[in-house]
Order: structure tokens, then C-alpha cells, then sequence
């Protein structure tokens, strides 16, 4: 079982010809919105990769769209708390003609999560189970050291990389997931051979998934490093890439899949996101990356 730990933020998203400046008011192209955050993104991803995945998180009186959203995709949303003191996490996402965006957020219900609600939670989990975390919500420090205690396998995505990470236990992840400017932030180095030297230095039990945008991705453990490049896509949006690439990176790799085959299908997977329009309504399901597969490798 995967269970995801993470946030559920309410995504107001804003088509603009570029992203507005200080002082400037500027009109939009258009806006929908959708259920998002990283964390529901990436239950979202693994759910539709084929992953068996629980979702763990709180929202606000506002936001049992949001969890609804997630019953709809097959995630079980036993673990969604709801706080009615505070509203759920909101998220202001700014797309340009590009596929670029930027993301205003405050993390509301996010922020709300207590120590005696994690435990509680994570009384229902042991040994072989994966733990997925982000940085969107509050005590990921004590999630990441309750979740070893119980034996489970835990894998951080430090998004964002706020200065509080350098704190956390990161020697006690089984993976470690970063874009290049988030390692660099987190060894001191510069450069993908740098960062990945320095970080089986700082942390050598922990696997480090980098990923690197238009220039693909790294997975290090150890002596062993393995790149994949990325697959050839008209780029739409970029907002549910990352989150897709881990959830079928997850999916995979935790199915017994070895990190190249991981890999791989994570990439094809992420490119068929950028292509279309949309957070988590982009993210591809299992079977549309099975039909892309056997075109690439037909027989």
C-alpha cells in the first residue's frame, strides 16, 4: 500500500500572455478551477499509474469537492480530515503561452496537521508500506521519523524547498526527490554530477531521484546512477509534470520495476501531461501509457 500524505489545495488557474508584473493588472486568457496541490497531484498519479494508494491530509469546510475528487480517481480518502477552523489550502496558478507557470499558495488546512493526527493515521501503516510526502503541509520532520519507527519506506519530494528541509531527517528517507535547483539548495553544489556526489556524501542510505525538466532525470543510490532523457512533446502546460513523473515513477518502481524501467515509464508519462491543458485532468491513466509503450516498442 501507498499511502500519500499531502496536500489538497483548491487550484484557481490563470491563462495569461505573460506573468504579471509588479504594479500591473493584467487580463486573463481565461481560468477553471481545479483539485490540486502536490499531494492530491500525486494520488492522483499514482492512482491513475495503477498504484493501490490512500490519501492522508485535512481540508477546510470548503473542500469536500476536493476529497470527492479523489474518490472519483479510486484513492481511499479515509485518512482526509476535515478542520472546520480554517479553510483548505488555495493555490493561484498563473499559465503563460509558454506551458511556464507560477504559483501563489497559502497553505490553510494544509498547515493544520498536529502530531496526534499523524499518529493516529500512521497506526494503520507498517513495515513494507511506502510513505509519499511533499513539503506542503505542517510536521513532515515527524512524519518522516514516525514512519521509519513503524518500519515503512519513505520517500520525500522536497517541493517546496523551503530552508526548514536542510533540518529534517533526511538521512532516514529511502528516496530523496528534488529538481536541480532544489539539490543545490540542499548540498551547496552546482551542476547534476556535483549534486549527486554531494549527496551520496550527506546521505548515502538515501536513493536520489533529480530531475532536471527538458533534460530528463537521474536516479542515484549508491555507485549507481541512471539517467533517462525525455520524450519528444509539444509542451501545453507544465504545471502536473513533476507530480506525474513521481507518481509513475512510484507506481512502477514500488511494483517491482527496476529504477530504468521506472524510469522510463515515469518520463513517457510526464510527457503526455505537458501536453495538455490542466493539473491533475492532464495526468494520463496507466493503459494511455501502455498504448504509447507498444507504438515505441511494437512486438
Amino acid at each position: 500500500m501507498i499511502l500519500n500524505f499531502g496536500s489538497l489545495n483548491a487550484d484557481l488557474v490563470f491563462s495569461v500572455p505573460h506573468f504579471v508584473r509588479p504594479g500591473e493588472t493584467l487580463a486573463s486568457d481565461g481560468v477553471a478551477l481545479h483539485a490540486g496541490g502536490k499531494g492530491a497531484n500525486q494520488s492522483i498519479a499514482l492512482a491513475r499509474a495503477g498504484a493501490k494508494t490512500a490519501h492522508a491530509g485535512k481540508i477546510g469546510p470548503d473542500g469536500a469537492w476536493m476529497k470527492s475528487r479523489l474518490d472519483q480517481e479510486g484513492v481511499d480518502t479515509r485518512h482526509v480530515l476535515v478542520d472546520d477552523r480554517v479553510l483548505s489550502g488555495q493555490a493561484i496558478i498563473q499559465v503563460n503561452p509558454q506551458g511556464e507557470n507560477c504559483i501563489l499558495l497559502s497553505a490553510g488546512a494544509n498547515g493544520a496537521i498536529t502530531r496526534g493526527e499523524i499518529d493516529g493515521i500512521l497506526s494503520n501503516y507498517g513495515r513494507h508500506d511506502l510513505l509519499v510526502l511533499q513539503n506542503e503541509i505542517s510536521e513532515t520532520a515527524h512524519l518522516i521519523e514516525a514512519a521509519r519507527a513503524r518500519g515503512m519506506v519513505v520517500v520525500f519530494n522536497a517541493a517546496p524547498c523551503t530552508p526548514a528541509v536542510k533540518s529534517y531527517p533526511l538521512s532516514l528517507l529511502s528516496l530523496l526527490v528534488v529538481n536541480e535547483t532544489e539539490g543545490a539548495d540542499l548540498t551547496g553544489e552546482t551542476g547534476v554530477q556535483a549534486i549527486l556526489d554531494a549527496a551520496a556524501k550527506l546521505w548515502p542510505e538515501t536513493a536520489l531521484l533529480l530531475t532536471l525538466g527538458g533534460e530528463g532525470a537521474w536516479f542515484a543510490h549508491r555507485q549507481s546512477r541512471i539517467h533517462q532523457g525525455v520524450f519528444p512533446a509539444k509542451v501545453v502546460d507544465t504545471t502536473a509534470a513533476g507530480d506525474t513523473f513521481l507518481g509513475f515513477f512510484l507506481a512502477a518502481w514500488s511494483g517491482g520495476a527496476s529504477p530504468q524501467e521506472a524510469l522510463k515509464r515515469a518520463a513517457l508519462a510526464a510527457s503526455i501531461t505537458v501536453s495538455r491543458p490542466g493539473a491533475a485532468d492532464s495526468i494520463p491513466t496507466a493503459r494511455e501509457v501502455d498504448d504509447v509503450l507498444r507504438t515505441l516498442l511494437p512486438g
